[in-house]
């Protein structure tokens, strides 16, 4: 008789099998995402690392909801570590960044801010859908009929995920039985970067908003505390929340969702000290659904916005200005061995 499966034994599954570099993947040409808003070609994942993400999580997730407003799904992790690995090199190398500088104005005061970490956003809101046959046509999402850019988008034009981020959205939307129109990367160049309390509660998201946020590189806290409540008008005592944190590693997925974003603010703190992992280096992946026109200008103007291109030099071991006319970086192979005073929520 088959034993029947223990609560402890249904989390922690057998890991899977590391994968092998095949000789299919070593004879593989790259291929590239294109299109014309981006400054280059994105490099695809290979075909064996796009199959084997499509199968993922590497475990399933476990609920955290102990406390009021409180609905999480914790992957840990949903990459296995192998995998995780080749993933952030890979990501780091090919997609274009953005260190973004802007001027916000509170009771009269100008605050020049300048985003402490690189960021980039692929995507576009539910009101409209790029062309399956040709993704330089944006087409109403009701009509399917063609639609002007330059008026729907006056400021920015909207850019799709490329295949090495669709591909691991694909892959979420299977395991999470959600739907995702946006893709947002923040790389934390080190422990200096961050993000301070903030909640993804902002209008265009809906009123319930489900966000996959992953983690690549460098380990790093993620905190959890609820919102300040009004004290009870019958003079009770408020109720207590306990502050949440955890240590997000290397291919760890947290599932945010219900009435969390309402109810609750995360954060990732600086951290002292230098890791020499990844160079110290982390990426962010979260994948969230914009309703309305609004969320498209809000994601490019606040993780894209009007200044330079940065890409990752290996050579120097940082991110560095790209230009048209630089030398690009190293390829790699295709089986490579909003702080709170931000408007922006990015993580």
């Amino acid at each position: 008789m088959a034993q029947k499966r223990t609560i402890h034994s249904f989390f922690t599954p057998d890991p899977k099998k590391q994968r092998t570099t095949t000789n299919a993947d070593q004879d593989e040409t790259p291929t590239y995402s294109t299109h014309n808003t981006y400054p280059f070609p994105i490099r695809d994942l290979s075909k064996s690392i796009t199959k084997e993400l499509a199968s993922l999580p590497a475990r399933p997730g476990k609920p955290i909801n102990d406390q009021p407003e409180l609905d999480l799904v914790y992957f840990e992790p949903y990459i296995p570590l192998y995998l995780a690995k080749d993933l952030f090199r890979f990501l780091r190398s090919e997609l274009p960044f953005y260190r973004v500088e802007y001027t916000i104005k509170r009771f009269g005061v100008e605050t020049h801010i300048r985003t402490p970490r690189y960021t980039t956003v692929f995507g576009l809101d539910h009101t409209s859908l790029f062309d399956d046959d040709d993704s330089s046509i944006i087409l109403d999402a009701k009509t399917h009929t063609r639609i002007n850019p330059a008026e729907a988008y006056p400021r920015y034009s909207p850019r799709p995920i490329p295949q090495c981020l669709d591909a691991l959205r694909k892959s979420t939307e299977a395991a999470t039985n959600c739907k995702f129109n946006f893709c947002l990367v923040n790389y934390y160049a080190s422990g200096s970067d961050s993000i301070s309390f903030h909640s993804d509660d902002e209008r265009f998201l809906g009123p319930e908003p489900a966000i996959a946020s992953f983690s690549l590189g460098a380990a790093r806290d993620f905190l959890m505390k609820h919102k300040p409540i009004p004290p009870p008008p019958d003079g009770r005592t408020a109720p207590a929340f306990k502050q949440l944190k955890l240590p997000l590693a290397s291919g760890d997925m947290i599932l945010m969702k219900g009435k969390t974003q309402a109810n609750w603010l995360h954060s990732i703190p600086k951290r002292t000290g230098k890791s020499n992992q990844y160079d110290g280096g982390r990426i962010n992946i979260t994948f969230r659904r914009a309703m309305v026109k609004g969320g498209t200008d809000n994601y490019y103007n606040y993780n894209v916005g009007k200044g330079p291109v940065f890409r990752w030099d290996d050579t120097a071991r940082e991110m560095k200005e790209w230009k048209t006319t630089a030398r690009p970086s190293p390829n790699i192979s295709p089986n490579p061995k909003s702080e709170q005073e931000e408007p922006e929520k990015a993580d």
